[in-house]
């Protein structure tokens, strides 16, 4: 009967993380008290996943990767990548792989994914080339890259933690690098030489860029105040014009002079001429409520809409939605945007579908990107938000420059003793975060914000349904089911049934699901079988990682989507390949390197 219930818990949580009814996060906290309130697992069992030393570690090294990018350290390889790069598309996935790829051995991905994407974006803009050639092979590069070392991504950390749990030890720094290194070099190869043939080319790279991209002439008009209309003499918050319609004000030009957000107290007067975002339906049926006329595109005929919405003291740019991002789930009406940041969103892109209508009742997510217009200075206050990731370089004065050294040694002295087995990695990681708060580089109210606090709910409501499944007896129910397939193939086979298993168990889950549940399940077939459960743990660690088929299977991927302008299916038609290469490669590779 508990096996029943456990497995039907199990595929309860399944289908949620499938259909997304709610975060991932809060789905594993109310698993989580289901197990404790069902008494398949205790009270202290319950909420062992807070204290688990996987869940701390990861947290740490959320911070320590937070300190080293606050402080621009991973900005000095700019330049590498504009000196080395060159113009070919081998070329640059070559050297971005050659950058990027070492540094997410030791720093969590996603944050190298959020200094280096606003940095390829600048780079493609520089040569003329799609976004859409590179974005995807710098997520890609970084999930093989997080393969090296055992803290390259929470996974990894997490396997090392049930390793240790399950009674066979956790895993050392070093522990699987070999094997890293090699899938690692046989994926760049492939994202340098065979990808440029099938990465689409979605997104413009000329000076019209966003225009282009965002249609921007479908929603953004000019609009001019008629004499007799009875918005004469009214403020603009009077005039009631950006409540009652879908529509926002983003200039007012009176005389010829321009004036910027914001824009609520400034007076409306007979030809004044207001450009605002609408669409066309909406300006249509406020034209003759209000006394205003739409005008011709004669602006917009003479330069881009733009460079006209960039020009002065304004500015247009994207703003990427961070997984850690407190406006998530929000709408933008809900958080008042406008007055918060003093910019007007005038345009949402998730992946290829792009919102232009009611803008102010769609809940944002992660992944989305945001077109945003507003003056200059608003621009350098989100260069600092915790909330919101610039799609575009950002200014140096932001960054604590003069501490990057600092970071860089702490984060290297982390290795060191981690490696040299001076101390364990949860003990090296908390002394790491310590010396960034007293060397100052993070202030102590960062630590919090650095934390992906998702992730952290997510394991730690993860952790109890793994105690549950091996204490009803549900592991081991399984692990006889899968021995009995395995008395009739090899150990090869069967390495590779695993490893194609947990891959599509992670394109539609999360890969720190897909580890909880079959990692105890793949150890507990390998010891009924006489196999080696090392080779089972690694061969299920590589896999929960390697997501390339899907924008949703891993945090990277969903990083790169709206910015690439990529399609759902351009994941698949590059990633797919690579999932294939990994599947043929690491089940032999584990044989040859740890043995069977």
């Amino acid at each position: 009967m508990t096996i029943f219930l456990t497995l039907s818990i199990v595929f309860l949580t399944l289908i949620c993380f499938i259909f997304e009814w709610f975060p991932v996060d809060i789905t594993a906290i109310a698993v989580m008290v289901l197990l404790m309130v069902l008494d398949l697992v205790s009270p202290e069992e319950g909420i062992s996943g807070f204290g688990n030393s996987a869940t701390i570690t990861v947290m740490a090294m959320f911070i320590l990767s937070a300190g080293i990018a606050r402080t621009g350290a991973l900005q000095i390889v700019n330049e590498l990548l504009f000196k080395w790069g060159g113009k070919h598309s081998t070329r640059q996935i070559f050297t971005m792989g050659m950058i990027a790829g070492p540094i997410t051995g030791f720093i969590n991905n996603t944050a190298v994914v959020a200094v280096f994407l606003p940095v390829v974006e600048d780079w493609c803009s520089r040569q003329k080339i799609s976004p859409s050639k590179l974005l995807m092979p710098l997520s890609f590069i970084t999930i093989l890259g997080g393969m090296i070392t055992v803290i390259g991504t929470s996974t990894n950390v997490l396997a090392s933690g049930l390793s240790e749990k399950l009674g066979y030890g956790a895993f050392s720094l070093f522990e699987f690098t070999k094997l890293g290194l090699i899938t690692f070099t046989i994926g760049l190869a492939y994202l340098a030489i065979i990808a440029p043939l099938l990465l689409p080319n979605r997104k413009q790279a000329n000076s019209n860029a966003i225009n282009q991209d965002y249609n921007l002439k479908d929603y953004v008009s000019e609009m001019v105040i008629k004499p007799g209309s009875t918005l004469i003499g009214k403020t603009l918050q009077q005039s009631q014009l950006q409540r009652k319609f879908d529509m926002d004000v983003l200039e007012l030009i009176h005389n010829g002079n321009r004036f910027p957000q914001p824009l609520a107290d400034k007076l409306l007067r007979a030809g004044d001429i207001l450009i605002v975002r609408g669409s066309r339906e909406c300006l249509l049926n406020i034209k003759d409520e209000k006394g205003i006329d739409m005008l011709a595109d004669v602006k917009f005929g003479r330069q881009s809409i733009e460079e006209e919405l960039s020009s002065g003291e304004e500015r247009i740019g994207e703003v990427l939605i961070l997984a850690s991002s407190n406006l998530i789930g929000s709408t933008l009406k809900d958080m008042r945007f406008r007055q918060r940041y003093n910019a007007t969103v005038l345009a949402i892109r998730r992946g290829q579908e792009l919102v232009k209508e009611r803008l102010g009742q769609v809940s944002l997510r992660f992944g989305d990107v945001l077109l945003i217009q507003g003056p200059n200075q608003s621009f350098v206050g989100l260069q600092t938000s915790r909330d919101l990731l610039m799609i575009g370089q950002r200014d140096r004065e932001t960054l604590r420059r003069d501490k990057a050294w600092i970071a860089i040694a702490i984060g290297l002295g982390v290795v060191l003793v981690t490696a040299l087995n001076w101390l364990p990695i949860l003990v090296s990681a908390l002394l790491g975060v310590v010396l960034m708060v007293f060397t100052g580089c993070l202030k102590p109210g960062e630590l919090y914000e650095a934390v992906r606090w998702d992730i952290i709910f997510l394991l730690a409501g993860l952790i109890p349904l793994g105690i549950a499944m091996s204490n009803s007896g549900t592991t081991e129910w399984l692990a006889k089911g899968l021995v009995a397939i395995g008395e009739n193939i090899s150990g090869y086979w069967l390495l590779t049934i695993f490893y194609v298993a947990t891959v599509l168990i992670t394109e539609v889950l999360s890969n720190n699901a897909s580890v909880v549940l079959l990692l105890p399940v793949a150890v507990e077939v390998a010891k009924n079988l006489g196999f080696n459960p090392l080779a089972f743990m690694f061969v299920v660690t590589f896999a929960a990682s390697n997501s390339f088929m899907t924008p949703i299977g891993y945090q990277t991927n969903t990083m790169v989507y709206g910015p690439g302008g990529y399609k759902f299916l351009d994941f698949a038609r590059v990633g797919a390949p690579l999932s294939l290469l990994m599947a043929l490669i690491i089940p032999p590779l584990i044989i040859l390197l740890y043995g069977l």
